[in-house]
């Protein structure tokens, strides 16, 4: 049986990661024929995000993982943390915010199995305020210009990779990782399958 593994990075998230996971629950339980894995990693968050992951542990040892991180890392640090954990053979990294559609994580799934190594959503419409798309846009600038990034190719923080090339990218052992830069690194063999974005229910950005 085939085995995703979602790895789930929590800060500020304490109002929204359960609604998350059960998303992820429910979806999965319509998916008999594969299994899961839930790798919540809180970066040292503010609220009480800690609190909720440890009760969503607690009730579900089977599927779930936590890791505490001991100060604040950042975003792919912390992803680097899930990833040297995780077990199965598709690892799918979504937000913490709800606004992931993890509906639809089998529509990456679906591509990646076409032959690709990694299937980055693309949302058809994107749902954030105006500075957090100007970092989007950015990055992805900055990812062509420096790292060789397809152009035709864009990067989100909601993707899908098969398992070889997260074992790959975790034998970087350097401080501060860069996780979109070690992909490409790793691999150009990339896609983009459209996908919904979902309006924050509450809270701001990390």
């Amino acid at each position: 049986m085939e085995k995703l593994s979602f790895v789930i990075l929590c800060y500020r998230s304490e109002n929204s990661i359960n609604s998350v996971v059960n998303d992820i629950k429910s979806l999965m339980s319509s998916r008999n024929n594969y299994d899961y894995e839930i790798i919540l990693v809180n970066d040292c968050s503010p609220d009480r995000v800690w609190d909720k992951i440890r009760e969503i542990y607690e009730s579900d040892t089977q599927h779930v993982k936590a890791i505490n991180l001991a100060k604040n890392f950042g975003q792919h640090s912390a992803l680097m943390a899930g990833y040297n954990i995780c077990s199965g053979d598709y690892v799918v990294t979504i937000d913490d915010d709800g606004q992931t559609p993890v509906s639809e994580t089998f529509i990456l799934l679906d591509k990646l199995k076409e032959g690709f190594d990694a299937v980055y959503g693309k949302y058809i419409e994107r749902k954030d305020n105006i500075f957090r798309k100007f970092g989007t846009a950015l990055n992805n600038f900055m990812l062509s210009s420096l790292v060789g990034k397809p152009a035709n190719i864009h990067l989100t923080s909601y993707f899908i990779a098969r398992k070889y090339i997260i074992a790959e990218i975790c034998k970087y052992k350097n401080p501060f990782p860069y996780i979109w830069g070690l992909i490409l690194r790793t691999t150009k063999n990339i896609a983009n399958a459209e996908i919904q974005h979902k309006s924050r229910d509450n809270g701001s950005s990390g």
